[in-house]
């Protein structure tokens, strides 16, 4: 998912999920990730370049660098939680075209079968690179493939098949606020490494006036997710499977 100065992009991931609320929500896993990381945040520092207007292979630095310090990340975190890790491949391209079909968009997409983060750079992002809004298609999409390596991802595809359009709507917006809670995680550990260049209480008013997409829910939840995890600092603060409707519209 391409954020949120711009605007909100599709993020495409196989079947959108949601339980409808008390019943479903126990067939989604809580477990593991969920309940097992707490205590202070530990600082992740990473090398991340800076980006050069109209530099693709700059651009390309930049996501590479990013996703190293995601992968070192989470690896921790998995290692701390006794959990099984491993990384995605990350396809960095100016095209429309990815292993697991077109990205819609301006966006990034995670392809779960294939393990796959793909990032597509842009001509705006060649003309206004701005590193925290071209910095969260990493720390998103890696918030995808954290749900697909704890079983969110298969528990959502079998809540999804059976469910009405309403239900398919909320699985999808509770998918993708996790995602956005699990980058808030990962920017409490690592954000001034990234050196964002806005302040973290301004950052979260620009997602707060992106334009509301109906995969991801309305923009002042999919903030409030974000911050929840930034200021939470773990895992534990991301089930949005348990949390009301009006939280995940």
């Amino acid at each position: 998912m391409r954020l949120f100065l711009l605007a909100l992009a599709a993020c495409a991931v196989a079947g959108p999920l949601t339980p409808p609320p008390a019943s479903a929500a126990a067939q989604v896993p809580s477990s593991g990730l969920l309940g097992a990381m707490s205590g202070d945040v530990i600082p992740h520092r990473c090398p991340i370049p800076r980006i050069e207007p109209g530099s693709v292979a700059s651009l390309k630095a930049f996501h590479r660098a990013m996703a190293a310090c995601a992968d070192g990340f989470w690896a921790a975190r998995f290692a701390a939680s006794g959990l099984a890790y491993t990384p995605p491949s990350v396809s960095v391209t100016t095209g429309r075209d990815s292993v697991c079909g077109t990205i819609a968009g301006s966006g990034a997409q995670y392809c779960p079968e294939q393990s796959t983060i793909v990032i597509r750079i842009t001509k705006s992002d060649l003309r206004d690179p701005f590193r925290m809004n071209i910095a969260h298609s990493v720390a998103h999409e890696w918030g995808h493939h954290v749900q697909h390596l704890i079983g969110v991802l298969d528990a959502q595809a079998a809540l999804y098949a059976p469910a009405s359009a309403k239900a398919r709507k909320l699985l999808s917006h509770r998918l993708e606020m996790q995602a956005e809670c699990f980058a808030g995680v990962f920017y409490s550990a690592t954000l001034k490494s990234i050196r964002p260049g806005i302040s973290w209480r301004d950052w979260v008013a620009a997602v707060r006036r992106a334009d509301e997409s109906d995969i991801h829910g309305k923009p002042r939840n999919l903030a409030w997710w974000q911050d929840r995890g930034y200021r939470g600092g773990t895992t534990g603060f991301c089930n949005t499977w348990t949390a009301t409707t009006n939280r995940v519209t």
